[in-house]
């Protein structure tokens, strides 16, 4: 069975989200893919996450409709800092024999892969998949390759969909009181919603 692994801080999920993953699904062929909101992601340290608890209950409520989407607490529940090798390591453990796990990263992640701990590791234990986003070039072969030679080519790049929509930009309107219709599930606006969670904070 070919399982998607897609993992993100989801502070909030969005609609691109959900249809990158639907897209990869499609056209890498995989069983499912299992949404991953992410701890104490090691990338944003020092920067202000909703609890992990919201992160993966939005979550839990956006990928509700599809029945080839799963979410996993795996990250949420582990303690310090999170990194994707301990979550592949800990997957390997629990998937079926015979499964193949497929890393699904935007481009702008997958140029910053060989900062990640273990790269090469990673590469060995997952198929990586690399979307295409807007805005972002082409895909940095050199900073791959500095992993170990050959690494580009182990990758699978697929193109699209451009869906131009990021969580900085709906926190934002959100916090504006500013529409996020399309943007985001209804499901996911509304339980954000009820829990105040980006609503601007007056200045003291």
């Amino acid at each position: 069975m070919k399982l998607g692994i897609f993992g993100g801080t989801f502070d909030p999920i969005h609609n691109g989200h959900l249809m990158v993953a639907e897209h990869v699904r499609v056209e890498s062929n995989l069983k499912r893919v299992l949404f991953i909101p992410a701890g104490r992601p090691w990338f944003k340290d020092g920067q202000t996450l909703s609890d992990a608890g919201h992160r993966l209950e939005m979550t839990r409520l956006a990928i509700a409709g599809n029945p080839h989407f799963e979410v996993s607490d795996i990250e949420v529940r582990r303690d310090g800092p999170t990194y994707t090798i301990d979550t592949l390591a800990a997957l390997h453990k629990e998937v079926c024999r015979g499964t193949e796990l497929f890393l699904i990263l935007g481009a702008d992640a997958l140029n910053e892969l060989h900062r990640w701990r273990r790269p090469s590791d990673v590469l060995d234990m997952a198929t990586v998949v690399g979307v295409a986003r807007p805005g972002i070039g082409a895909v940095d072969r050199a900073a791959l390759e500095s992993i170990r030679v050959g690494a580009s080519d182990e990758v699978l790049i697929v193109d699209g969909p451009f869906v131009d929509i990021n969580a900085v930009d709906v926190r934002g309107r959100m916090a504006k009181g500013q529409s996020v219709q399309n943007l985001i599930p209804q499901a996911v606006e509304d339980y954000a919603g009820r829990h105040g969670l980006y609503e601007a904070k007056e200045r003291v």
